[in-house]
């Protein structure tokens, strides 16, 4: 080959060479110097974690973690529906968020394409606490008794309503209290305004009450009554039988046979920067031995912990890093794939009401019965009605 020829190839191949370093560098998936997201308020064991995984965050990293605690389900979601927020580290209203169900149904929100980063999986539990003066022993024993209801909060109440089912009781049943969010819930619960009022086994007002002269008990919600779970399931379909070895009052040689769901789940848009969760969700696994002991429950974000099947949707820069450390199979893909058709179906039938000029009560009837009829005609369990 003639020597101008020769080093035309030479410099033909090192371009080449600079475009692809070019390419990856700038696909290098890095954290932003400031990241947003909401979480249960202070006190909660979700803030708790939240914060630990800042700390993470800030020493690896150098990336600020900035958690807006969020009184309820609705002042949680508002920041990542209005693009103040990045994440949110909801708890199961993010499926109601979904799902367009409950606080939801109304026309300033819908259904909302909501992706999976990691949830928390861990050996705490999620349930209805009691008060041990109160002698609640079962779900069964909460008739008569006074329970927490929170103001727009549709986590805390539908788990409690499963709760009242699990009993065969409904809210009819005991002496409904009312408070604004669920620190005055639990509050209340300690300072005996209520008997009983939902929350996780982990969260440091779970230890308060322990530690007060009321002390705390964890109804038993018997694990071989199928006939009592298919009522709570009914109810509340997203949780599990857990036999939970982390909490108030709770341990490994005294477990308590209850129940369980992904609590945090941390949630972002749709359309929300792929390479920025890729990173993220790198972040949490590479640096989970920093925070794992941080915070209570902070070790159910273990990689192992992870449900890859659950209720909702995974971001692809997400499910980026899964491939790429080998946990992500064909059968997950299939049963995201799926998901996000429940979410196109959900989309597709509130184009078809939001428009419609109703309002209030009548608007969340019409959608609740469009959601269902087009839900059940692709093939999905609406669940909601």
């Amino acid at each position: 080959m003639p020597r101008k020829a020769r080093l035309t190839a030479v410099v033909a191949a090192a371009a080449a060479t600079f475009a692809m370093t070019a390419i990856a560098v700038a696909d290098e998936a890095k954290l932003p110097s400031v990241l947003v997201w909401t979480a249960y308020g202070t006190g909660s064991s979700g803030n708790a974690q939240s914060v630990a995984i800042g700390n993470m965050l800030k020493n690896r990293y150098g990336t600020s973690l900035r958690v807006l605690p969020g009184k309820n389900d609705v002042s949680r979601m508002t920041p990542l529906r209005d693009g103040k927020a990045d994440f949110c580290a909801c708890g199961i209203a993010s499926f109601f968020g979904q799902e367009g169900a409950m606080l939801f149904a109304k026309p300033n929100w819908g259904p909302q394409p909501l992706r999976l980063l990691m949830t928390s999986i861990g050996s705490f539990g999620l349930g209805v606490a009691t008060a041990k003066d109160a002698n609640i022993r079962t779900p069964a024993d909460l008739k008569g008794k006074r329970v927490a209801w929170v103001r727009a909060g549709d986590a805390l109440n539908v788990g409690t309503t499963a709760y009242l089912a699990f009993g065969g009781l409904g809210w009819n049943d005991v002496k409904k209290v009312e408070f604004g969010g669920f620190t005055d819930s639990a509050k209340g619960l300690i300072n005996d305004q209520v008997d009983a009022a939902f929350m996780s086994t982990v969260t440091p007002y779970a230890k308060q009450l322990a530690a007060s002269p009321r002390g705390i008990r964890w109804p038993v919600l018997a694990h071989d009554d199928d006939a009592a779970w298919a009522r709570f399931l009914k109810v509340a379909p997203y949780f599990i039988r857990h036999k939970v070895t982390a909490g108030a009052g709770i341990s490994k040689d005294k477990p308590w046979e209850g129940s369980g769901y992904s609590y945090p789940i941390l949630v972002t848009n749709a359309s929300y920067d792929a390479r920025t969760v890729y990173a993220l969700v790198k972040a949490l696994h590479v640096g989970y031995d920093d925070y794992k002991d941080a915070a209570p429950g902070a070790k159910g974000w273990a990689m192992s912990s992870q449900n890859f099947t659950w209720v909702m949707p995974y971001h692809k820069g997400a499910i980026r890093y899964f491939k790429e450390i080998g946990v992500w199979t064909d059968a997950m893909q299939a049963h995201n794939d799926r998901l996000l058709k429940r979410q196109a179906v959900l989309a597709e039938a509130w184009r078809g009401v939001k428009g419609s000029g109703l309002e209030g009560a009548a608007f969340k009837a019409a959608w609740m019965k469009a959601r269902s009829a087009a839900l059940e005609k692709a093939g999905f369990d609406p669940i909601f009605k």
